[in-house]
């Protein structure tokens, strides 16, 4: 599979996500937002670890350097 994401890109993604990971662990984030944060933080990290999004690929952007 090609990537899709650039590296800077792949490192807020990852940074971001575990930075809601930490939040919810820390009891900071409540309710039912604090699951879709993690959905999101989920998905930010699998993005940013593989190197392709699947938004990116379906809009055609293309951040690779």
């Amino acid at each position: 599979m090609k990537t899709n994401v650039g590296n800077i890109d792949r490192g807020i993604r990852i940074f971001l996500g575990v930075g809601i990971c930490v939040l919810f662990y820390a009891n900071r984030l409540s309710g039912s937002s604090a699951y879709v944060l993690m959905v999101i933080a989920g998905i930010l990290i699998i993005t940013g670890l593989v190197g392709w999004c699947p938004l990116y690929a379906l809009l055609g952007i293309k951040k690779t350097s």
